[in-house]
């Protein structure tokens, strides 16, 4: 079990779908949370990718020396570069970094940004132009460490002689993640990439999209690794865990809401729409459980405003641990989180979690780098008492 936080790059706040408690998405806020999370024992950090973003790759190249054991998941969007110099970007991500590079394959399901981008393929066509671009990506790092040039001709994308000088640390290459819903995402996942994730649907969902990229996988002859990214809103009882999502969505309007979700409707996103039918654009502010909350503590309500994953696990710390569990229980090794603001939810999920998950993950991630009192020392003379963990 690995679990990781997420940089927002994007921006962030108290309140969704409202700048009121809002957050400056600069860089002393992501160095913050980014040495927040490889103080505390995340396994490393998502960074997103996408025009309402800060460009993830210089981001990540930006909170190296800030960190020491941190692993930046730096999203990948092809088409926007060609494969050989996002290749040449990984290598030096990696080799700066000491090896702590992931690349998180992000296809897009939006045509308006895409074609911002000069992106002008429908659905089908994209999953075979990523396709190609992540073969002739791998193709170059693995070769790099032998100097072999490539040759490669595609539909898409072609190389010829290619090379990559200096290798990456990660052998072949850094992992691969990859996350969709559709049958060609599947495929994609289960032909070429490492790990493949999804977002947070009901566990039997979830365990239905494993099982079909498994079988395809083993087509093949290969095994993948399995992760879910998801929002997190722990307190210390279920009660608190509760208001504390009902104050997340109070300055959220119907107007809002429905903009959102017709933008939403634009996309070609299969998980996106998927995202979509679990709340179906309805909320009660009186009761934010009425009709969000879709499983056992899993709630729909981020979905309302926020694009891409919209479901978080509410609850006390045992109700999100067991959840958590669950999850692992079906296969799920990679949770990558996040929460409102992010820096603050980064300390109280670790402080109330990190202490319930399976011994082996506590004590990755709770052993202290240093040895003396923890908690403040009372009155000069006396230590807080060590608390054990249930």
């Amino acid at each position: 079990m690995k679990i990781f936080w997420f940089i927002p790059t994007h921006g962030d706040s108290r309140y969704l779908g409202s700048s009121r408690g809002a957050r400056v998405a600069d860089h002393a806020y992501f160095k913050q949370i980014a040495i927040a999370a490889d103080s505390l024992g995340y396994e490393g950090v998502l960074l997103p990718t996408g025009r309402s973003c800060e460009d993830s790759w210089i981001v990540a190249a930006s909170l190296i020396d800030a960190t020491k054991n941190l692993k930046f998941l730096v999203a990948l969007r092809p088409g926007l570069v060609a494969p050989s110099q996002s290749a040449r970007m990984a290598a030096t991500l990696d080799r700066l970094s000491g090896g702590r590079l992931l690349v998180n394959l992000v296809t897009g399901g939006d045509p308006d940004e895409l074609a911002g981008d000069g992106q002008f393929l429908d659905h089908a066509a994209r999953y075979e132009q990523s396709a190609e671009f992540i073969r002739i990506w791998r193709e170059l790092l693995a070769r790099s460490h032998t100097g072999e040039p490539l040759d490669l001709d595609g539909e898409h994308l072609s190389v010829k002689g290619g090379k990559v000088l200096y290798p990456p640390i990660n052998k072949p290459y850094p992992p691969v993640f990859f996350g969709g819903s559709s049958g060609p995402a599947h495929d994609l996942a289960a032909d070429q990439v490492d790990t493949y994730l999804t977002w947070g649907e009901p566990p039997a969902e979830v365990e239905k999209k494993l099982a079909d990229v498994r079988e395809r996988a083993a087509a093949r002859g290969r095994r993948l690794h399995y992760g879910i990214r998801l929002h997190v809103i722990v307190r210390e009882t279920e009660d608190e865990a509760w208001r504390a999502a009902g104050e997340l969505l109070s300055e959220l309007d119907e107007a809002t809401v429905t903009a959102a979700q017709a933008r939403f409707k634009t996309m070609d996103s299969v998980g996106q729409r998927r995202m979509a039918e679990l709340h179906g654009g309805q909320f009660n502010k009186a009761d934010v459980r009425q009709g969000l909350e879709i499983a056992p503590n899993l709630w729909a309500g981020v979905g309302l405003v926020r694009g891409g994953a919209g479901t978080a696990l509410v609850g006390s710390p045992q109700q999100v641990a067991d959840r958590i569990k669950e999850y692992s229980d079906i296969g799920l090794e990679y949770f990558i989180l996040s929460g409102y603001p992010h820096l603050d939810e980064a300390h109280r999920f670790a402080e109330l979690v990190f202490p319930l998950l399976p011994l082996g993950v506590r004590e990755k991630l709770t052993a202290p780098v240093l040895t003396g009192p923890f908690g403040e020392v009372v009155a000069n003379s006396y230590v807080p008492k060590a608390v054990s963990a249930s």
